[in-house]
């Protein structure tokens, strides 16, 4: 059965191959995961999550990692090709956004205008913010409604990584302030950010994808 030519993978990989940006982000996933064997205990045996991120954090709401023996290989097996995926989607993206839009002759290169429209314009895009803004709406509802709000800060940090990890650690000063609520303005004004950018790569990504689709 012939693959659709609305996506096919090759064109996933050409995209997170084809320049240098996406190169280099690959080189340094692939760094992240030497320093995860070397010292698989130290904290940065967290970069090739974050650097993956935020699809590498899905797995987090997934029911893996149960049992041992054999089921722990093929966890470890599952993981491994997950982070892999999610290393070339975001190679990819990286690649969408340095490509030129030479397909348009009359196109300009990417302005500000056109790469916030380009986490709003697309399905895929759309279906990032919205599960985003559900996380936040979660977190601000756990914090400002719930009498005990537990750790919803995380649902948010994870649909937005990995700039996020930034806003939790620029809002934890804010907490000590004297006002209560500033910590959590400027947490949720950094997850909006943060979720923004990742809204425009994949937004950048589609884009790309459907054109590279056309021109076929």
């Amino acid at each position: 059965m012939p693959i659709s030519d609305r996506f096919r993978p090759r064109r996933l990989l050409a995209l997170a191959t084809d320049s240098l940006p996406a190169r280099a982000y690959l080189g340094l996933v692939a760094l992240g995961v030497v320093v995860l064997f070397l010292a698989p205990d130290s904290p940065y045996a967290m970069a090739p999550a974050l650097l993956t991120a935020p699809l590498s954090f899905l797995p987090v709401v997934l029911p893996f990692g149960a049992g041992g023996g054999a089921a722990e290989v093929a966890t470890a097996v599952l993981h491994g090709g997950w982070l892999l995926l999610c290393a070339l989607v975001n190679a990819a993206a990286f690649g969408a956004l340095a490509r030129r839009p030479d397909r348009a002759p009359s196109a300009r290169p990417h302005s500000g205008r056109t790469l916030l429209a380009a986490a709003v314009d697309n399905w895929p895009a759309r279906v990032y913010v919205a599960v985003v803004a559900a996380a936040l709406g979660t977190f601000l509802y756990a914090v400002l409604l719930s009498p005990d709000p537990g750790f919803a800060g995380i649902w948010p940090i994870l649909a937005a990584a990995p700039l996020s990890f930034l806003a939790a650690a620029a809002s934890a000063p804010a907490e000590y302030h004297s006002l209560p609520w500033l910590g959590t303005l400027v947490f949720s004004a950094g997850v909006v950010l943060a979720g923004l950018v990742n809204a425009v790569l994949i937004g950048l990504l589609a884009r790309t994808v459907r054109v590279r689709a056309a021109g076929r």
